[in-house]
């Protein structure tokens, strides 16, 4: 049973950091200064634009922060390096999560399987009374093991999936603005390049 309840801790422990992971990180979320430095790349105002994404903790414009810092150099593989460390940050502990759910039932068929061999073994010795005894309670032993097994991998598959899910959500709006970055600074690099009207 320790197995199962080391299992069990393990997975509230990393649920709730995750919960309160991606709770923290909804909250730095600002589509509004997004807007403000596309606008400002289209314009072509690199400087308006790096200004505006400075102050941000929206981990996409952090990394679009990231790429506006390194356009001299390599802007799309800084964006690259941005997203990725963005990406590794959101999607921790979902390998723990993912092992849960199949060690869960794993763990409780082990205890299922024990405590039906415990109760094999006590039966040898014992008398009538002491038999029918024993085998309740090695069933019913058996018996917690596999619920708490399977409940260990319930209470994590379902705020796997929703985690996975985020990542991935995450993952296209990272993939979305760094190719408007790309595109938009292009674009403003053009219209900075092209003659006054009238001249």
């Amino acid at each position: 049973m320790w197995p199962i309840v080391v299992a069990g801790l393990v997975a509230v422990a990393v649920v709730g950091e995750r919960a309160w992971w991606w709770w923290t990180e909804s909250r730095k979320r600002s589509p509004e200064t997004l807007e403000k430095v596309f606008a400002a790349l289209e314009n072509g105002d690199m400087p308006e634009a790096t200004r505006l994404s400075s102050k941000s903790g929206d981990p996409v414009v952090c990394m679009v922060y990231h790429g506006l810092t390194h356009f001299h150099s390599s802007m799309q593989g800084a964006l690259q390096v941005a997203a990725g460390v963005e990406l590794q940050k959101a999607g921790r502990f979902l390998t723990v999560m993912d092992t849960l759910v199949t060690l869960g039932p794993l763990l409780g068929l082990l205890g299922t399987v024990s405590g039906i061999f415990r109760t094999f073994l006590s039966l040898g010795g014992a008398t009538v009374e002491g038999a029918t005894s024993q085998i309740t309670g090695g069933i019913g032993e058996a018996l917690i093991a596999t619920m708490y097994g399977l409940g260990i991998a319930i209470f994590a598959l379902i705020p796997f999936n929703y985690f996975t899910r985020k990542v991935a959500q995450l993952h296209f709006e990272l993939e979305t603005a760094a190719t408007n970055v790309e595109v938009l600074t292009a674009a403003g690099a053009k219209k900075n390049l092209r003659p006054p009207e009238g001249s």
